[in-house]
């Protein structure tokens, strides 16, 4: 047998085979497939055609795709809220002198693990006419009347920006909290020798160290943000409605690709969210880089 065979490159390729199969074949290859697909009228009942840069010209001119392209950027808005709400919650979690701490964890996780229908079934008897919310804030006082929360144009978007981020909260919390176990603590007590409070030692040690794991979540949730399809297809019915007011980018590529079959014009449109989802992910990249200290 060879040596190499026998050694840990060897090993680590073979765990990561299966994986990566998985991913040539469902990721990768859709991915380049989809490039030549977006210069034609692909369709499969009909002769295809090359039609060069005819989808992306149209996609620029498609009233639809902007809107939906920018509900989906408002989307975005989250993604600060998502890690600033995390890293808190994570904070509070690593304290291990909290009555019921590990309860609180594991409840905060649960969002996490519940299948987006469950999650979607229950904000609707929330959020119904007649639900709990309504009722909660006309008893408080707040509202004097029932609010429409996700058949109104005004505030259905926010309302499944407020549900993703409920739902992914608990996730990044955890990716948080690992990052605050390896953090020596050796530096607190350094620092609280020399005087330095609660939110000084956050601002000093715990932000600049939780800097690795801050562009990996913000990356993440970036993409989930512009990305998001779930939420919005359950609650709103495939729709994005009422009328155009939730209709992302995804839910709209879905539909003129699963829905109407352009596939050659679903292809452009994703391409093109692609790229935007790639020049913001390089501009995190640089806003990192150009901020970056060494805490060590």
């Amino acid at each position: 047998m060879h040596k190499w065979l026998r050694t840990e490159s060897f090993a680590a390729w073979a765990f990561m085979a299966p994986g990566l199969l998985l991913l040539a074949v469902f990721v990768f290859w859709p991915i380049i497939y989809g490039i030549p697909l977006s210069l034609t009228n692909y369709s499969v009942i009909s002769r295809t055609e090359y039609v060069g840069l005819e989808n992306f010209r149209h996609a620029f001119a498609d009233r639809n795709f902007l809107i939906s392209l920018w509900n989906s950027l408002v989307y975005v808005l989250i993604v600060p809220f998502i890690q600033i709400f995390s890293i808190l919650m994570a904070v509070l979690v690593n304290s291990s002198r909290i009555p019921g701490i590990k309860v609180f964890r594991t409840a905060y996780y649960i969002p996490v693990v519940t299948s987006m229908v469950a999650v979607a079934l229950i904000w609707s008897w929330l959020l119904g006419n007649n639900g709990v919310v309504n009722y909660v804030l006309i008893q408080a006082g707040i509202i004097s009347k029932q609010v429409f929360w996700l058949s109104n144009s005004a505030t259905a978007l926010y309302v499944l920006m407020f549900i993703t981020m409920w739902k992914g909260l608990g996730y990044y919390m955890m990716l948080y909290l690992a990052g605050l176990q390896n953090i020596p603590a050796d530096l607190y007590d350094a620092a609280r020798v020399d005087g330095a409070g609660r939110f000084r030692l956050i601002r000093t040690i715990t932000i600049p160290l939780l800097r690795p794991y801050i562009l990996f979540c913000t990356l993440i949730s970036l993409m989930a943000a512009l990305r998001v399809f779930d939420e919005v297809y359950i609650l709103t019915n495939g729709n994005g409605g009422p009328g155009t007011s939730t209709l992302t980018s995804s839910l709209y590529i879905f539909q003129k690709g699963m829905q109407q079959f352009e596939f050659g014009y679903a292809s452009a449109l994703g391409l093109i969210v692609s790229v935007i989802l790639g020049a913001l992910s390089v501009l995190v990249f640089l806003l990192n880089r150009k901020g970056g200290v060494n805490p060590y």
